[in-house]
């Protein structure tokens, strides 16, 4: 017998028909920058870097500030974000994130901390809401009845910027106009806030967010052990744990956590070579 929150989860999964997903992000005014573990800061337009733009013109701390956006602009980056579901569609995703956290782009047009804007697209919520809502809907229509979830941070940890009262009420929006899941997370567009960081110390806005939109909703967020993610899951609180850095770590975490909870999931044929004794 299952467990029962991997059940939720392999329901979950079962129902939406999906064996695979994919993030559509866009960094805004983190983009053209190098990785972590080839240099810091933005990438010279002369070394391959480009302009970045975003919702203002105020620069990420260490990077090289953004172009702010036009209002005319803004349409092409709905249609760019429509296509991009298009050409995951074909090319076998079963199952779409819209990424509007940890900075980004949508995140800055969220946030009133790097959106200051005075056209339709800036101001109270409803504007600042109104890219990412009209992303939702336009991808909606692309992909049918596929998967559709949205990855929030939760808020900025800063008093006056994104917080979870307007994660909850832009993600009542959102699911009425499609969005069927929303992961949150915090936290990421502005530098020296503190975080109270834990074991599982977002579950508590996944729940938040559940209960003021009747949807379906991940946790994130050191959670690194598999009773602990049963445990979260099984108290119906939240619909699913999703996992990043424990699976950097572990990748064959999924087969070892479903081990310690006795639940039977098949192993790749490839992996019974392993099994051989003497091998």
């Amino acid at each position: 017998e299952q467990v029962a929150g991997w059940k939720k989860i392999t329901d979950f999964i079962r129902q939406a028909g999906s064996t695979s997903a994919i993030q559509l992000a866009h960094a805004g005014r983190k983009a053209s920058v190098y990785r972590s573990w080839s240099g810091s800061g933005s990438v010279p337009i002369s070394d391959g870097g480009w302009q970045s733009y975003s919702s203002t013109d105020e620069a990420f701390p260490g990077y090289e500030a953004p172009r702010k956006l036009q209002t005319d602009e803004i349409p092409k980056l709905v249609e760019d974000y429509r296509v991009a579901a298009s050409l995951a569609m074909e090319s076998g995703f079963d199952a779409l994130e819209i990424h509007a956290a940890h900075g980004y782009l949508l995140h800055q047009f969220l946030s009133p901390l790097t959106n200051q804007r005075d056209d339709k697209y800036g101001g109270a919520l409803e504007n600042r809401a109104r890219l990412l809502l009209e992303i939702v809907e336009s991808v909606r229509k692309e992909i049918g009845d596929a998967p559709l979830m949205i990855r929030f941070s939760a808020t900025d940890y800063v008093e006056g910027g994104w917080d979870l009262e307007q994660t909850n009420q832009v993600a009542s929006w959102a699911h009425e106009r499609g969005a069927d899941l929303f992961d949150l997370s915090s936290g990421g567009l502005v530098m020296g806030v503190n975080i109270p960081i834990g074991p599982g110390y977002q579950v508590h806005f996944s729940e938040a967010t559940k209960s003021a939109t009747g949807a379906d909703v991940s946790a994130v967020g050191q959670i690194t052990d598999a009773r602990q993610a049963e445990e979260i899951v099984a108290s119906g609180k939240v619909d699913v744990v999703m996992m990043g850095r424990q699976l950097l770590r572990d990748p064959y975490f999924p087969l070892r956590a479903a081990h310690e909870l006795g639940v039977e999931v098949p192993w790749p044929n490839q992996y019974t070579r392993g099994m051989w004794p003497n091998a």
